[in-house]
């Protein structure tokens, strides 16, 4: 089937551009479990390998610039895509060649989840890669989904900085929307803010919940939401309660360390 002859059963094809994590429980293994939960096809083009469990990250493989670009253009050219969601990136060379390989998905809408900082504060983009990824890729997303440190970084600003405030100064650097999620505050509520008003997005908070993937669970499904036909901030509502219910529902004695989220309810 062509990528124009999509038809009225197919699901929507959303593609994942992002990083492995071979412990099944971030990347693109989680991007994968919430396209599936939100019902539209899941594609990949792998960004690099990393192995890495619950416990630690041991060696991080970036794939060549030409790998990632080939990646989308061979499932572009023959499945179509209908929405994009760009996840672990890592070096300046790779963001430019997610960049140029946008040019083949044409006008459908791209979340960008900026993994900049990992949730032990270490930080996971260098200056040059910061600096790519505001001028190379801010401008051409519909939504970027920045927890509160990522929007700190992004916005050039300290703690003292209130959320609402930092997703309007991201929202400044040219993306259509932004949501700065509150997985990191003492209530988990996400900020969206597209020009008009700042709008917050509540749900429960589960402590005793799994954390590990929740960030590419939530802009994953942000974007399968996209390619639904929902506009950003209720696929942004959407994908709130996906994540929240896959912290929930997370699962528990996989491996040492923290517990992936379960976006498929599974056990």
């Amino acid at each position: 089937m062509s990528p124009d002859a999509q038809s009225p059963s197919t699901p929507p094809r959303v593609l994942s551009i992002a990083g492995s994590d071979s412990g099944g429980g971030a990347g693109i293994q989680a991007d994968l479990k919430a396209f599936a939960r939100c019902g539209v096809y899941g594609m990949t083009a792998i960004t690099a390998i990393t192995a890495q469990n619950t416990v630690e990250v041991t060696a991080v493989y970036p794939l060549a610039p030409e790998a990632i670009i080939e990646q989308v253009r061979a499932v572009v050219s023959d499945i179509g895509v209908d929405a994009v969601k760009i996840g672990m990136l890592g070096t300046a060379e790779t963001i430019d060649a997610v960049s140029r390989a946008l040019d083949w998905t044409g006008e459908a809408p791209v979340v960008l989840d900026p993994v900049m900082v990992a949730e032990s504060g270490a930080v996971l983009l260098d200056e040059e890669a910061r600096r790519a990824l505001a001028r190379a890729l801010l401008p051409r997303v519909q939504v970027v989904t920045p927890n509160l440190a990522e929007a700190r970084v992004l916005a050039g600003a300290g703690p003292e900085v209130e959320p609402e405030e930092l997703a309007r100064r991201v929202y400044a650097l040219g993306p259509g929307a932004v949501v700065v999620t509150g997985g990191h505050r003492e209530r988990a509520t996400d900020v969206f803010f597209a020009g008009g008003e700042v709008v917050s997005i509540a749900s429960e908070r589960y402590p005793d919940g799994a954390a590990h993937g929740s960030g590419c669970t939530h802009s994953s499904a942000l974007a399968a939401h996209l390619a639904l036909g929902f506009d950003a901030l209720e696929a942004a509502r959407r994908a709130k309660a996906v994540a929240s219910a896959a912290v929930r529902d997370g699962l528990r004695g996989i491996g040492a360390g923290a517990g992936p989220v379960n976006a498929l309810g599974s056990r």
